[in-house]
């Protein structure tokens, strides 16, 4: 019964955490007011505040993450919509996605080494741009911390989220296509998240991204490993 009303209590307080996120974004439109941010910002600090362990709050918690499998199921729906387009876009989308992947990969893995990070903190940052699953199974297959690469997966989803509107101003990215395959390949679920807020070709062509970027690091990443450390 006390776990009940834990539960509750946490779906409860992340909901309202969320709308009062939207409503801010709304107000201001910055980069840094998207949602995802703000109220994390909140709930994490709502626990700290009230000393309220992560364990309680994940007893609601873990119903809201089973609701990722239906969420990720979703996005098939703008892809059967938009089928056609993306059927004769596929090429396209298969090169950005491959140019992006191997990106994704060397950057994090040269800036963290001439950084000064140790190995194993390099190794978890490799795969940061895929989604969570996949990510911590490729760290751990290399030698990373399956944990650091959780946090380091939602670093990128979140940081891509924020700036992708500044980086497409800054660089003159108007295309759905273009913004699509950025988002996806990047920042993953929280990126195609962003995508469809601004239109369904744009989402669409980010979930087809987010699935070709995680076959291509699993492929790519032990070689690059291999070849920049």
């Amino acid at each position: 019964m006390v776990n009940l009303l834990y539960g509750l209590l946490a779906i409860g307080f992340t909901i309202v955490s969320y709308l009062i996120a939207v409503k801010v974004h709304r107000k201001f439109g910055l980069p840094f007011t998207v949602p995802v941010l703000i109220s994390t910002v909140i709930i994490v600090t709502v626990l700290l505040l009230f000393h309220i362990p992560y364990e309680t709050y994940m007893v609601g918690g873990h119903w809201i993450n089973e609701l990722l499998g239906p969420a990720v199921v979703a996005l098939a729906y703008p892809l059967y919509v938009q089928r056609k387009l993306l059927k004769d876009l596929l090429g396209t989308i298969l090169i950005g996605t491959t140019v992006g992947a191997i990106v994704g990969v060397t950057t994090g893995i040269l800036l963290a080494k001439w950084a000064g990070f140790e190995e194993v903190i390099i190794l978890s940052l490799a795969p940061k741009s895929v989604t969570t699953p996949v990510a911590m199974v490729i760290a751990q297959a290399e030698g990373g911390a399956f944990a650091l690469a959780a946090v380091f997966v939602m670093i990128a989803g979140i940081g891509g989220a924020i700036l992708s509107s500044i980086v497409f101003k800054l660089f003159n990215i108007e295309h759905d296509l273009g913004r699509g395959v950025g988002l996806g390949c990047a920042s993953h679920a929280i990126g195609t998240a962003r995508a469809l807020e601004s239109s369904a070709l744009q989402g669409s062509v980010s979930s087809i991204a987010m699935v070709m970027s995680a076959v291509i690091v699993s492929i790519i990443t032990p070689g690059l490993v291999t070849v920049l450390l």
